[in-house]
């Protein structure tokens, strides 16, 4: 895919978080901190679920793929906005920005997919579990995880490609701390009609087909607990989605909080230190809420720990 247009933008500027002096060490120090406990906390998650048997099961499959989207999910953006807090200008290269925003998009569009392929298994688990094993197999776990990157990487396509055939004239200084959409629609001289309608299309697609499919998902769920005899079987499957809803909560919540305001250039720096929420915390948070909230994961560990010690 050509990375090249007309336009006589060779590069942007990006602003970053914040413009104060004072604030650029301590947010250094916050961020790095963040980073760091990103990728340790993504990386032991996947080693763990690798190297343990019990844990090859599909939920697991799918947790295993989560952590991979956000430890990526955080090389994507966060070195340079590291970079930026010791740099007087934050320069990306056109090519640079566009490689950011394509894969900003595939990140975010496949956690969603598998966020949502999640919901159904947990839908599986508890309201079918006889036939648990044949419907969750390994190919039918496979086929959901390539759907999620395949659509996700379709939109990251869409997005980029549309972005591409941009005209930027004049101004090269982009409002955020990454190469987002409509920060960079702002900068544009030329009709960006078709860019946000492809975003609209492509986010709306995203949000309601995944939503329904975990809405439905936990409605069925939540039915099938109401009828279960004991109260032992509702703490089972509470438990066995808790880390799972506030994952979804906050990976929605975050997402919301980010997208759903009016564009104007006021709300998209207001937008930006929203997006931090969802770029940067809930990466951070996921592993963290499958570990502590997972007996599974915690056995595994001590496990795993205790061959190391041994």
């Amino acid at each position: 895919m050509a990375v090249e247009n007309d336009s006589s933008v060779t590069e942007f500027i990006l602003i970053g978080l914040t413009d104060k002096p004072g604030l650029q060490l301590p947010l250094f120090f916050l961020f790095l901190a963040n980073y760091v406990v990103t990728v340790v906390g993504n990386l032991s998650l996947i080693i763990l679920i690798c190297l343990d048997s019990h844990l090859h099961t599909p939920m697991y499959f799918f947790l295993c793929n989560l952590s991979f989207i956000d430890l990526c999910y955080s090389f994507v953006f966060t070195p340079k906005m590291l970079m930026s807090f010791n740099s007087e200008r934050n320069i990306i290269s056109f090519a640079g920005c566009m490689a950011q925003l394509f894969f900003f998009c595939f990140f975010v569009n496949s956690e969603c997919y598998v966020l949502t392929a999640m919901a159904y298994d947990r839908y599986v688990a508890i309201c079918k579990p006889l036939l648990y094993t044949i419907t969750m197999s390994p190919r039918v776990c496979s086929l959901l995880i390539s759907a999620s990157f395949v659509m996700g990487f379709a939109g990251a396509m869409a997005h980029t490609g549309f972005m591409i055939r941009l005209t930027f004239c004049d101004s090269n200084i982009i409002n955020h701390y990454m190469c987002d959409i409509f920060p960079m629609l702002q900068l544009s001289c030329s009709s960006t009609y078709a860019n946000e309608l492809v975003a609209s299309i492509i986010v709306g697609t995203v949000v309601i087909v995944s939503s329904l499919i975990i809405c439905m998902s936990y409605a069925l769920i939540l039915f099938s607990i109401l009828h279960m005899p004991s109260a032992k079987g509702w703490s089972k499957a509470f438990n066995t989605c808790s880390s799972h809803l506030l994952t979804v909560g906050l990976f929605y919540g975050f997402g919301l909080l980010t997208h759903v305001k009016p564009s104007s250039a006021g709300s998209l720096g207001q937008g930006k230190h929203f997006s931090v929420l969802y770029t940067n915390v809930v990466p951070m948070l996921n592993p963290l809420i499958y570990s502590f909230r997972n007996k599974d994961v915690k056995v595994a560990l001590e496990k795993v720990l205790k061959g190391i010690t041994n």
